[in-house]
């Protein structure tokens, strides 16, 4: 039997001139994504070793050179090393790194697993069903500062919404402070999660619905009940989506909590306290509080650092399911 030939490998310059047409496409979004990226990252990180401050912000490319003296400080407040004034200045960001990573934890369980069970209602045949999906949407349409905004109704201790509710069904005696103390992360993770189970809820719909139906109608013939239809046909098949959404929740965990908390906590910084403080905003206060520039910038790459570790360990985890996809 004759065997068929062998193609041989295009070079990597020869697959970019097959490919021409769609290079010039996206070279415009490319140069456009480079420029509002790739520039603020390099100036951060020519900051992070200076030593900018108030008084030599205007000139800060003859600030003083530093080195990696603001990464060593928030290193050894990280790892409890040394005790001077400058070190102490730090001693905030350990708290607010716990913080976010709880908050990251939970956020992520708290939009995928409701986001899952909403799709799987949503996936079924009922009357209203096309209003339903719409309502679900609802808080993906609401600007994101407005969300912290309704929060912050929501969660007063006098007059709001939860203690209203909450004391109507005596569930609970008194007022609850839901923006102080150790209630207000949790509070802010319920904000976060409000604000992005549509988006989830939309993505594992559309997983679900291109799943053929033949798959689940030949397990059902073998005896499979609906949990085992649902673990070995309907997980495996979504995972890819899944791991998306575990991405997205990661990079909202670190960064997109900041937006919610400025207007959930007030005070222009979204500071709540030691409870809820997370990494931006505490960055934030030191940088423009404290107008320390050099050293918020090595904060910030340090953050970008710690989400990359993580992003690595997400393209571990989930490396097989995309290859697939």
């Amino acid at each position: 039997m004759a065997l068929a030939p062998k193609k041989n490998k295009l070079s990597l310059w020869q697959r970019i001139r097959q490919n021409s047409l769609a290079y010039k496409f996206i070279a415009p979004t490319f140069v456009a994504m480079l420029v509002v990226h790739l520039i603020p990252i390099v100036q951060g990180l020519y900051l992070s070793l200076l030593d900018v401050r108030l008084t030599t912000l205007t000139l800060y490319l003859k600030a003083p050179f530093v080195g990696l003296k603001y990464y060593i400080e928030v290193f050894n407040a990280i790892f409890g090393i040394g005790e001077d004034g400058t070190s102490s200045r730090v001693t905030g960001l350990i708290n607010a790194a716990s913080n976010t990573l709880v908050y990251t934890i939970w956020t992520n369980i708290g939009t995928l697993g409701l986001g899952l069970i909403l799709a799987m209602l949503l996936n079924r045949n009922f009357r209203w069903r096309g209003i339903a999906r719409t309502l679900v949407l609802l808080p993906w349409v609401v600007p994101t500062f407005v969300t912290g905004t309704i929060f912050n109704f929501i969660w007063l201790e006098q007059g709001g919404l939860a203690n209203r509710i909450l004391l109507g069904l005596n569930i609970i005696d008194m007022p609850i402070t839901w923006l102080i103390g150790p209630n207000s992360l949790y509070a802010l993770v319920i904000a976060t999660v409000w604000r992005g189970l549509p988006f989830t809820t939309i993505m594992f719909l559309a997983a679900i619905q291109v799943i053929p139906t033949d798959l689940y109608e030949a397990a059902s013939l073998d005896g499979a009940n609906g949990w085992q239809r649902f673990r070995h046909i309907t997980l495996p098949l979504i995972k890819p989506i899944a791991g998306t959404q575990v991405l997205f929740g990661l990079i909202n965990g670190f960064y997109g909590g900041y937006n919610i908390a400025v207007q959930m906590f007030g005070g222009g910084t979204g500071f709540a306290g030691e409870y809820a403080d997370l990494l931006v905003p505490a960055i934030t206060r030191q940088t423009w509080e404290r107008h320390l520039y050099g050293f918020g910038s090595a904060a910030s790459v340090i953050l970008m650092g710690m989400l990359l570790i993580f992003v690595g360990i997400w393209y571990r985890a989930f490396r097989d399911s995309l290859r697939a996809e």
